[in-house]
Protein backbone atom coordinates (compact mmCIF):
# COMPACT_ATOMS: atom_id res chain seq x y z
CA UNK A 1 0.00 0.00 0.00
CA UNK A 2 2.84 2.37 0.84
CA UNK A 3 4.29 2.05 -2.66
CA UNK A 4 0.94 3.06 -4.24
CA UNK A 5 0.60 6.18 -2.08
CA UNK A 6 4.11 7.28 -3.07
CA UNK A 7 3.24 6.72 -6.73
CA UNK A 8 0.00 8.70 -6.36
CA UNK A 9 1.84 11.61 -4.71
CA UNK A 10 4.41 11.64 -7.49
CA UNK A 11 1.67 11.57 -10.13
CA UNK A 12 -0.20 14.42 -8.39
CA UNK A 13 2.96 16.54 -8.26
CA UNK A 14 3.59 15.91 -11.95
CA UNK A 15 0.01 16.90 -12.88
CA UNK A 16 0.17 19.97 -10.64
CA UNK A 17 3.48 20.97 -12.26
CA UNK A 18 1.96 20.70 -15.71
CA UNK A 19 -1.08 22.73 -14.63
CA UNK A 20 1.20 25.50 -13.37
CA UNK A 21 3.87 25.46 -16.08
CA UNK A 22 1.62 25.53 -19.15
CA UNK A 23 -0.44 28.60 -18.14
CA UNK A 24 2.76 30.34 -16.99
CA UNK A 25 4.44 29.68 -20.33
CA UNK A 26 1.39 30.95 -22.24
CA UNK A 27 1.27 34.08 -20.05
CA UNK A 28 4.97 34.81 -20.55
CA UNK A 29 4.72 34.30 -24.29
CA UNK A 30 1.74 36.64 -24.51
CA UNK A 31 3.56 39.34 -22.55
CA UNK A 32 6.76 39.03 -24.55
CA UNK A 33 7.98 42.18 -26.24
CA UNK A 34 9.16 40.20 -29.25
CA UNK A 35 7.12 41.16 -32.32
CA UNK A 36 4.88 38.51 -33.79
CA UNK A 37 6.37 37.32 -37.09
CA UNK A 38 2.98 36.53 -38.66
CA UNK A 39 1.90 40.20 -38.75
CA UNK A 40 3.10 41.40 -42.15
CA UNK A 41 1.12 44.59 -42.73
CA UNK A 42 0.36 47.51 -40.45
CA UNK A 43 -2.91 47.58 -38.59
CA UNK A 44 -5.48 49.63 -40.45
CA UNK A 45 -7.18 52.54 -38.71
CA UNK A 46 -10.68 51.97 -37.47
CA UNK A 47 -13.38 53.48 -39.64
CA UNK A 48 -14.87 56.74 -38.39
CA UNK A 49 -17.96 56.36 -36.26
CA UNK A 50 -21.22 58.28 -36.49
CA UNK A 51 -20.80 60.10 -33.18
CA UNK A 52 -24.37 61.41 -33.06
CA UNK A 53 -25.76 57.91 -33.57
CA UNK A 54 -23.42 56.55 -30.88
CA UNK A 55 -24.52 59.28 -28.46
CA UNK A 56 -28.15 58.25 -28.98
CA UNK A 57 -27.21 54.62 -28.18
CA UNK A 58 -25.24 55.58 -25.07
CA UNK A 59 -26.53 55.52 -21.46
CA UNK A 60 -28.82 58.38 -20.39
CA UNK A 61 -26.15 60.08 -18.28
CA UNK A 62 -23.75 60.19 -21.24
CA UNK A 63 -26.47 61.63 -23.47
CA UNK A 64 -27.24 64.25 -20.79
CA UNK A 65 -23.53 65.12 -20.55
CA UNK A 66 -23.31 65.75 -24.30
CA UNK A 67 -26.51 67.81 -24.18
CA UNK A 68 -25.15 69.89 -21.28
CA UNK A 69 -21.89 70.50 -23.15
CA UNK A 70 -23.74 71.70 -26.25
CA UNK A 71 -26.15 73.95 -24.35
CA UNK A 72 -23.72 75.24 -21.67
CA UNK A 73 -20.35 75.64 -23.38
CA UNK A 74 -19.15 78.40 -21.04
CA UNK A 75 -19.76 76.23 -17.97
CA UNK A 76 -17.48 73.47 -19.27
CA UNK A 77 -14.87 75.67 -20.97
CA UNK A 78 -13.95 76.83 -17.45
CA UNK A 79 -13.58 73.26 -16.18
CA UNK A 80 -10.51 71.07 -16.73
CA UNK A 81 -10.43 67.36 -17.36
CA UNK A 82 -8.10 64.97 -15.56
CA UNK A 83 -8.32 61.85 -17.73
CA UNK A 84 -5.15 62.59 -19.70
CA UNK A 85 -6.97 63.90 -22.76
CA UNK A 86 -4.72 66.96 -22.89
CA UNK A 87 -2.38 64.66 -24.81
CA UNK A 88 -4.91 64.54 -27.67
CA UNK A 89 -5.39 68.31 -27.66
CA UNK A 90 -8.36 68.74 -25.35
CA UNK A 91 -8.19 72.07 -23.57
CA UNK A 92 -11.14 71.74 -21.15
CA UNK A 93 -13.92 69.33 -20.28
CA UNK A 94 -15.95 71.01 -23.03
CA UNK A 95 -13.53 69.79 -25.69
CA UNK A 96 -14.10 66.20 -24.52
CA UNK A 97 -17.61 66.58 -26.00
CA UNK A 98 -17.37 69.18 -28.76
CA UNK A 99 -14.69 69.02 -31.43
CA UNK A 100 -15.82 72.20 -33.17
CA UNK A 101 -18.75 74.48 -33.84
CA UNK A 102 -18.93 75.33 -37.52
CA UNK A 103 -19.77 78.86 -38.70
CA UNK A 104 -23.22 77.53 -39.62
CA UNK A 105 -23.75 76.65 -35.94
CA UNK A 106 -23.48 72.90 -36.54
CA UNK A 107 -21.85 71.15 -33.59
CA UNK A 108 -19.29 68.47 -34.38
CA UNK A 109 -19.11 66.18 -31.36
CA UNK A 110 -15.94 64.53 -30.12
CA UNK A 111 -16.46 60.80 -29.41
CA UNK A 112 -14.01 60.83 -26.48
CA UNK A 113 -16.61 61.12 -23.72
CA UNK A 114 -18.56 58.17 -25.09
CA UNK A 115 -15.85 56.00 -23.59
CA UNK A 116 -14.48 58.08 -20.70
CA UNK A 117 -16.14 57.71 -17.33
CA UNK A 118 -14.02 60.47 -15.77
CA UNK A 119 -15.09 63.05 -18.37
CA UNK A 120 -18.73 62.24 -17.74
CA UNK A 121 -18.32 62.45 -13.94
CA UNK A 122 -16.67 65.87 -14.22
CA UNK A 123 -19.52 67.02 -16.48
CA UNK A 124 -22.15 65.67 -14.05
CA UNK A 125 -20.52 67.44 -11.11
CA UNK A 126 -20.40 70.66 -13.14
CA UNK A 127 -24.09 70.29 -14.01
CA UNK A 128 -25.00 69.80 -10.36
CA UNK A 129 -22.97 72.77 -9.13
CA UNK A 130 -24.30 74.98 -11.94
CA UNK A 131 -27.88 74.14 -10.87
CA UNK A 132 -26.91 74.93 -7.27
CA UNK A 133 -25.84 78.41 -8.40
CA UNK A 134 -22.11 78.02 -7.76
CA UNK A 135 -19.83 80.48 -9.50
CA UNK A 136 -17.41 79.36 -12.24
CA UNK A 137 -14.51 79.87 -9.79
CA UNK A 138 -16.20 77.70 -7.15
CA UNK A 139 -16.94 74.98 -9.70
CA UNK A 140 -13.36 75.03 -11.01
CA UNK A 141 -11.95 74.81 -7.47
CA UNK A 142 -14.23 71.89 -6.59
CA UNK A 143 -13.35 70.00 -9.79
CA UNK A 144 -9.63 70.60 -9.23
CA UNK A 145 -9.87 69.37 -5.64
CA UNK A 146 -11.94 66.31 -6.49
CA UNK A 147 -10.25 65.11 -9.67
CA UNK A 148 -6.60 66.20 -9.51
CA UNK A 149 -5.76 62.87 -7.85
CA UNK A 150 -6.57 61.09 -11.14
CA UNK A 151 -4.02 62.81 -13.34
CA UNK A 152 -2.82 66.05 -14.81
CA UNK A 153 -5.20 68.86 -15.72
CA UNK A 154 -5.60 69.77 -19.36
CA UNK A 155 -5.85 73.46 -18.34
CA UNK A 156 -3.31 75.79 -16.77
CA UNK A 157 -3.71 76.30 -13.00
CA UNK A 158 -5.83 79.18 -11.75
CA UNK A 159 -3.77 82.06 -10.39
Amino acid sequence: MEKNSVGNKSRKRWILSILVIIPLAVFLAACSSTPVASIKEPTKALPPIDVKAEILKSPANVQAAYQFAITNPDALKNVPCYCGCGAVGHTSNYSCYVKEVKPSGEVVNDPHSLYCYLCVRINEDTQKMTKEGKTPAEIRAAIDTTYSKYGQSNMPPVK
